[in-house]
């Protein structure tokens, strides 16, 4: 297990609401599972020596879901920047969301960017929360701050490459997953991470994220280890 680990692992939490209806529960309950699984997850990242993890918290579009839902969503990440950050801050984890501001409450906005000052000097394991984010969004947000820098006269447009336009994205000091996990035996991205997981493997996970932990993390990284990774390249050997 310790040959060959991801630097950075990115992962789409699915299926809190049907774990909770096949238990007769409301759907707040699976999330409030699914919290849960997180802090698993973070401890056990750190201990199987990962330096990144991702998780995709909340969508741009998932303001559409009912009111209440979403209202239970916030305040769950009102306690988990209230609790939670305490133990990652004492732990030497750093803490990043990326993903645009508003509507996310201006408190929780607050609330956020204390969390990422306070934990910004620490070397340990990175939690970042994709946070009111989406692939495409942030594509467009990337080319419109390299075009308002064109036009400042702070970047050329003709030496524009892959390389460059990389530092305009949320996480352009966040290097690239090298593996994406998915929950729930869904089997597509969803609009997360588009242009950082050009070359990541990926992995499906037929238990909903309540059921995930650290021993399907664990799976999932010894199924990482037996690919190559060639990034477009070939194996000559």
């Amino acid at each position: 297990m310790k040959d060959k680990i991801p630097k950075h692992v990115a992962f789409i939490m699915d299926g809190n609401g049907r774990w909770a209806k096949e238990r007769g529960l409301a759907r707040t309950a699976g999330h409030r599972q699914g919290v849960q699984r997180i802090k698993e997850i973070i401890r056990g990242a750190s201990n199987l020596g990962i330096q990144i993890v991702t998780f995709f918290a909340f969508s741009t579009e998932n303001w559409s879901r009912p009111k209440g839902e979403v209202n239970v969503l916030m305040r769950y990440l009102d306690n988990f920047l209230g609790q939670e950050i305490k133990v990652l801050h004492k732990n030497n984890m750093r803490f990043t969301v990326i993903g645009r501001g508003d509507p996310i409450p201006k408190y929780l906005q607050a609330k956020i960017k204390k969390a990422q000052e306070k934990t910004k000097g620490n070397t340990g394991l990175r939690v970042v929360l994709a946070l009111n984010y989406g692939g495409r969004q942030e594509i467009v947000d990337a080319a419109k701050r390299f075009a308002q820098d064109v036009l400042d006269e702070k970047a050329d447009l003709e030496s524009l490459d892959a390389q460059g336009f990389n530092r305009y994205f949320y996480t352009a000091d966040i290097v690239d997953p090298d593996l994406l996990i998915r929950t729930s035996n869904e089997m597509r991205i969803s609009n997360f991470l588009l242009w950082q997981l050009s070359y990541s493997e990926l992995y499906f996970s037929g238990k909903y994220w309540p059921d995930f932990g650290v021993e399907e993390l664990k799976e999932a990284i010894k199924e990482y280890q037996k690919r190559e990774r060639r990034f477009g390249g070939v194996n000559v050997n």
